[in-house]
């Protein structure tokens, strides 16, 4: 029967509550005028009017204050001071027409009993109507049910209005919260029980959780880091809610709801960023980003947009990138204009036209191929996009009159053994070489991997998974650095205005983390089970693909060991050399004549000629970065 109530059309709901309702008002009448006079009271005459009158004026009163639009199984506490409000101008309106009728029939005193009465029949029939509908719901579903079983940590208010939302969503089962506060350990909250954390392994087992949701949204990093490695240790699946930044314009919704990204298991606290830094290149200047619709290139943008410049150029040659993040910044309702240019950085006339029309003060320049394998497959593209794209965008910035220019470099540029890498190497080069005889502040800033980028690990994982496997990483052995996109463009644009030129600024990426035991920890979060010799019955394989052209095994952020601290603790300024300029001219005549005969074997050999630490043929890709260089 609660299942067919659910299903009716909404009109026919409505009838059924004004029905109750006009029953409700009629018999609270009768109540009244008997507790008035003490004894049970049948109306008559005058009084038998009255009481079919009272609905008549209550149910349009009603649903003027909108009782008849609530959803009885999400109704709250502002629906009792609705009814308050409007069981008040009922009473005053039904106490009128009884002084107009004249009658001394009904005493004055059962008005004001009635108007109780209503009250507590009116707001007693939604609560039982709301605990109708869901008393049969998820809290107490019988431990057959097919539904999930949620277990909720974090016992705080998050915690407590998700599991308000789950409950009336009818699609999971939450059977407990956990909570390391000991004040609320063994409390009931919402039928709940709290239970202490050290219970855990044991609560999966005994009330057979399928998944644990994690309601701590003001936890920092490293806290919800240690969380997620309990977690990984009971293979079960791992929702979390976003961080109070996110939450703060609206309550907790199911829709907040996300798998535990890779941020919440390598995640370090962030850093206070200074805000004279973010300000200095960006505050009331025009700014123009190459790149603008890639993975780092978008997220500057949002954030340049945040610090208040007078003007955003976006540069990007790609038609769908440039379209969607145009569309984003412009739907934000910014106050200064934000001008979307398609165009390749190749295009030094229309890079010059544009900073000079526009009046360009600072320049992040993101645009580059970066996917190693296919710039290894396609080497006179990349150098050719990477290097010249640089060399020829830092020209257009010197003759515009630009100020300030950033470079996005890359780990990979640290002895490479990939085009890709030797290409960021001598686009670096090229900079430091142009900043000795340029006022412009041409500044280059090198990190690692960026969580969800384009082409990034964590998606193609994530990706696997769902399909049930195979996950694939490239060596059993292989490390990298990452960083969270917002994090990394936030310290890029901190580094940029610390520039005093031809500077190379590397960020703290923390620890390198090898990709097989992110690999595992994203499948045992997931759910699943790792299948291999020792566990024949897990559900996810990951196999070992062997390493790509180019590939290291383990990334690196300095060339050498000479490096000096910043105002930021996460910001390293490295002491790197580099080439004359009339030995770059000359490498960099030969590298157009090879591109434009697209001879590879030139290329690579001038790019070794260039760089001289790039040893993609006779280097040991298996050596450990500590051979080489002090690690941050």
């Amino acid at each position: 029967m609660r299942e067919t109530l659910t299903n009716l059309p909404r009109r026919i709901k409505q009838g059924i509550a004004i029905l109750v309702d006009v029953v409700l008002i009629a018999l609270s009448l009768v109540i009244a005028i008997s507790l008035r006079i003490g004894e049970f009271h049948v109306p008559s005459g005058v009084q038998l009017l009255v009481v079919f009158i009272a609905p008549l004026v209550a149910v349009p009163i009603f649903a003027r204050f909108g009782l008849y639009r609530a959803v009885f199984r999400y109704i709250s506490v502002h629906m009792g001071w609705a009814i308050a409000k409007a069981v008040g101008l009922f009473t005053l309106v039904l106490g009128t027409i009884i002084f107009l009728l004249g009658s001394a029939a009904i005493p004055r005193s059962a008005i004001l009993i009635n108007a109780l009465v209503a009250f507590l029949a009116v707001s007693g029939s939604r609560v039982i109507a709301r605990w109708w509908f869901t008393s049969h719901g998820k809290l107490s579903l019988k431990p057959d049910s097919n539904l999930p079983r949620i277990l909720i940590y974090g016992a705080g208010a998050a915690g407590v209005q998700l599991a308000s939302a789950l409950v009336h969503s009818h699609e999971v089962v939450v059977v407990g919260f956990v909570d390391d506060r000991k004040d609320l350990q063994k409390k009931v909250i919402r039928g709940l029980t709290v239970h202490p954390t050290n219970q855990m392994a044991k609560l999966v087992q005994t009330l057979k959780v399928d998944e644990v949701l994690l309601a701590i949204p003001s936890a920092p990093r490293s806290r919800r880091r240690e969380i997620v490695h309990e977690l990984d240790k009971l293979r079960i699946e791992v929702r979390t809610l976003p961080g109070l930044a996110e939450l703060a314009q609206g309550k907790v919704r199911i829709s907040d709801l996300r798998k535990v990204e890779i941020s919440d298991i390598l995640g370090r606290d962030a850093v206070q960023p200074n805000e004279d830094l973010l300000h200095k290149n960006i505050t009331g200047k025009a700014v123009l980003v190459t790149g603008a619709g890639g993975s780092i290139g978008s997220e500057l943008c949002r954030q340049i947009c945040a610090l208040d410049p007078s003007s955003i150029i976006l540069y990007e040659r790609s038609e769908h990138a440039l379209y969607e993040i145009d569309r984003e910044l412009n739907g934000l309702s910014l106050k200064f204009p934000i001008i979307s240019i398609l165009g390749s950085v190749l295009d030094e006339a229309l890079l010059t036209q544009n900073m000079s029309r526009h009046g360009v003060q600072t320049v992040y320049h993101a645009a580059a191929y970066k996917h190693v394998p296919l710039v290894e497959a396609n080497p006179a593209q990349g150098v050719y996009n990477n290097v010249f794209g640089t060399w020829r965008a830092a020209r257009a910035a010197r003759s515009s009159g630009v100020e300030a220019f950033v470079l996005i470099s890359t780990d990979k540029a640290v002895r490479p053994t990939n085009i890709m890498g030797a290409s960021k190497r001598l686009a670096e080069m090229v900079l430091q070489c142009m900043s000795t005889k340029s006022d412009m502040l041409m500044t280059m800033v090198r990190f690692g991997n960026v969580l969800g980028s384009s082409g990034s690990v964590v998606p193609l994982f994530r990706e696997q998974i769902a399909g049930g496997g195979p996950v694939t990483v490239t060596h059993p052995e292989v490390t990298r650095y990452f960083m969270t996109i917002p994090e990394a463009s936030q310290l890029v644009i901190q580094a940029g205005a610390m520039g005093q030129g031809g500077d190379v600024f590397v960020l703290d990426m923390g620890e390198s983390i090898k990709i097989v035991d992110l690999a595992r920890r994203m499948i045992r979060l997931s759910g699943y089970e790792v299948r291999d010799e020792n566990n024949p019955d897990g559900e996810i394989e990951i196999q070992f693909s062997g390493l790509r052209p180019g590939e290291k095994l383990f990334e690196e952020l300095l060339i050498g060991t000479n490096t000096s601290e910043t105002s930021h603790p996460l910001i390293l300024r490295a002491e790197e050399h580099h080439s004359n300029e009339e030995t770059l001219e000359w490498i960099l005549g030969q590298l157009e004549d090879a591109i434009v005969t697209d001879n590879s074997d030139r290329i690579q050999q001038l790019m070794a000629e260039a760089v001289t630490e790039y040893f993609a043929q006779n280097g040991d890709l298996t050596k450990s970065p500590s051979t080489y260089a002090v690690q941050i």
